[in-house]
């Protein structure tokens, strides 16, 4: 984003070549069938209605043959009047066939649709989060979304217009048959000239529907980056409208080059299919005119050959065209089959068994262990896909394999208070993500009450830890929704309780709304601090055994803090707590103190131990804490960090109210 003007362009003007020469994965055809097993029911229905459409099609020619012949020619008027009445029953039991055939297509292809985004979506939520990282998010919505429907286009292709196009096919050649097999000789000796075409052009259309399908996927993640609050605040600080615009003109340049080609090349396809069946046609009119006047042939006959001609020259463009429309279809089926294929570095044993104290529901707080872990962040290619995280940039890997972690042993004691410390990069944050299973070690084991996290089921991980982090995230929705998030089944009271320890009820009661107040995208209409004590209410909600708080109280004010602090300690009364630390206040209420530097545990202790012992820890005290103290005793008044009028208060002319800006809040001790 912060580059040139040329170089954004180039991101989207040129296209990846390992996209334009990657083909279909053999077997993505066979893999399909399953996804049709499933509504068998209505396939099947939809195949005989086909059949009987199909059929249908070879009557109105005949009619008009006997229309011609025994009606017209010997002036009988009760076979003009059968006919009649037989081409407008053939129309209604037409519109009827039709109808039902519209509907077992759109039961077999929307139940497709369903099935298949299901599938990808609780599939993709079972991947590490270190996938996430890297996925562009309108990348992913792309999967879910364009190529689902384009995987549903090929079934409908397969289904209605193949199957369709095959039987009136064979109906349409036995009655040309049974009319005049000679004529039905020379219009097959044209079929070659409409599949060759397809056959040339197919290929060339399913490079040029993979390519668009990325660029789509490109303008999708640029928008989702531009179009939310966060990005929306970056582009009016740092960018500039011409460089944006550049970007995304260069993407949607290249989306209109490949349409206007694949535009041109499906015209072709018409074009050569018109001008074939124009021929065959003119041979028809030729050949049987010249036996009708020889006396040769009956009129009626080549008016319905010709009319069965046009009904044989349809499903064979059919037939050619489905070709390539089923190939450019198939590429969505790849690409979902790319995502389905990831296999998730985190995954449960099938002999994996819940805790026991979340099975016995007796609450008590398991211990933490960590034996001897070892850890280093997986690669992209075990993670992610290219075309999920860039369309024209290869994938990135680590140019190193340094180690995060390292042989680093410690035990957080059941129900008390273990803090980690140190310079920013030391592996803190690493740390606490290794406890809920977002990654599992490369080396040794890390245990809860005894048990190897591996060996657990991963929901009752889940009810047995709790996390906030620095960065609270808030869904797009009301502040109650955000709460029971945690814990669907928690009642009013407990909402209120949860919301007074966090020490923003205050603040809610205040809003029109109260607690069905929306929070707005990623919760952006509050500060910092109430976000934060939201996402602390909502884990005093879920009141688990174990707390993992990795610098939770980084947007506090002082005042803020302190009570929230005082609310924390009776919270955190008896359970299991592992706390990134960031204040002083946290330090020195800690049973344990662990000082990482450099992916290793080099000093352990409580507050006054590490400070007799003058190391690490102590230098960390004196250059950050103390300097904190001094300024904390210097300010003759709290931070104003609150932002309560940001959701109570409007202007008269419906404008927002200027809200207060939140304080920075003091250096931490470390990073992440």
């Amino acid at each position: 984003m912060m580059g040139g003007p040329g170089p954004v362009i180039m991101r989207g003007d040129a296209p990846d070549p390992s996209i334009i020469k990657q083909r279909i994965t053999p077997g993505t055809a066979k893999r399909i069938l399953p996804y049709l097993g499933a509504h068998r029911r209505h396939i099947v229905f939809l195949l005989i209605i086909t059949a009987l459409n199909a059929a249908s099609v070879v009557a109105p020619p005949v009619l008009l043959k006997y229309l011609i012949d025994n009606g017209v020619a010997d002036q009988n008027m009760s076979v003009v009047v059968w006919c009649a009445l037989s081409v407008a029953a053939l129309a209604l039991v037409a519109g009827g066939l039709g109808y039902a055939e519209a509907w077992y297509s759109a039961r077999v292809s929307e139940g497709l649709i369903y099935d298949l985004r299901t599938e990808v979506f609780d599939h993709v939520q079972r991947q590490p989060l270190a996938f996430f990282t890297r996925a562009q998010t309108g990348a992913l919505v792309s999967r879910l979304n364009t190529d689902v429907v384009g995987a549903q286009q090929a079934v409908t292709q397969l289904l209605s217009t193949v199957f369709s196009a095959g039987l009136t096919l064979v109906f349409v050649l036995i009655t040309m048959v049974y009319l005049s097999w000679v004529i039905t000789l020379l219009s097959l000796a044209l079929i070659p000239f409409f599949i060759l075409p397809g056959r040339l052009i197919g290929r060339r259309l399913q490079r040029l529907v993979r390519q668009h399908m990325q660029i789509n996927a490109e303008m999708g993640a640029t928008m989702q980056e531009r179009f939310n609050v966060t990005g929306a605040l970056l582009v009016k600080l740092y960018g500039h409208p011409d460089r944006e615009n550049a970007q995304f003109s260069g993407l949607v340049g290249r989306a209109r080059e490949i349409g206007v080609r694949h535009s041109v090349a499906m015209k072709l396809l018409f074009l050569t299919t018109l001008l074939v069946g124009s021929l065959a046609t003119a041979a028809v009119y030729g050949i049987g005119g010249g036996l009708v006047v020889n006396g040769a042939f009956q009129l009626g006959s080549l008016v319905a050959l010709a009319a069965l001609l046009t009904r044989l020259m349809a499903p064979v463009g059919q037939l050619s065209n489905a070709q390539s429309d089923v190939l450019t279809a198939l590429v969505s089926f790849d690409r979902l089959f790319e995502v389905l294929d990831l296999k998730p570095l985190i995954s449960e044993k099938p002999d994996a068994k819940a805790l026991p104290a979340v099975a016995a529901g007796n609450g008590s707080a398991p211990d933490i262990e960590f034996d001897r872990v070892s850890f280093r962040y997986p690669k992209a290619s075990e993670v992610s896909l290219a075309s999920l995280e860039s369309v024209a940039q290869p994938m990135q890997e680590r140019t190193d394999d340094a180690w995060t972690l390292r042989d680093v042993s410690f035990t957080a004691p059941a129900g008390k208070l273990t803090a980690l410390v140190g310079p920013s990069g030391a592996g803190k944050t690493t740390s606490t993500h290794l406890v809920p299973r977002l990654y599992d070690p490369v080396e040794g084991a890390i245990r809860i009450g005894g048990h190897d996290l591996r060996d657990l089921t991963l929901r009752s991980l889940n009810d047995t830890i709790g996390m906030v982090t620095q960065d609270a995230h808030l869904f797009h929705t009301t502040i109650r929704a955000n709460l029971t998030y945690s814990r669907p089944d928690a009642t009013e009271q407990e909402l209120t309780e949860a919301c007074k320890a966090a020490q923003i009820w205050e603040l809610i009661q205040s809003l029109p709304d109260g607690l069905d107040t929306m929070v707005g995208d990623r919760g952006y209409r509050l500060s910092g601090g109430e976000k934060q004590r939201i996402a602390m209410a909502r884990l005093l909600l879920k009141a688990p055994p174990i707390v993992v708080l990795d610098e939770a109280t980084a947007h506090l004010d002082s005042e803020s803090e302190a009570a929230l602090q005082r609310a924390l300690k009776n919270a955190l009364a008896g359970r299991t707590s592992l706390v990134i630390a960031h204040r002083l206040s946290t330090i020195r209420d800690a049973d344990q103190i662990l000082v990482i530097d450099k992916g290793r545990v080099r000093e352990r202790g409580t507050h006054e131990e590490l400070l007799e012992l003058d190391g690490l820890y102590a230098e960390l005290y004196r250059t950050q804490f103390a300097r904190q103290s001094k300024h904390a005793d210097a300010d003759a008044a709290p931070a104003a960090e609150d932002r309560d009028a940001v959701l109570a208060a409007e202007r008269p002319d419906g404008a927002p109210a200027l809200e207060a800006a939140s304080q920075p809040p003091p250096e931490p001790v470390g990073g992440r």
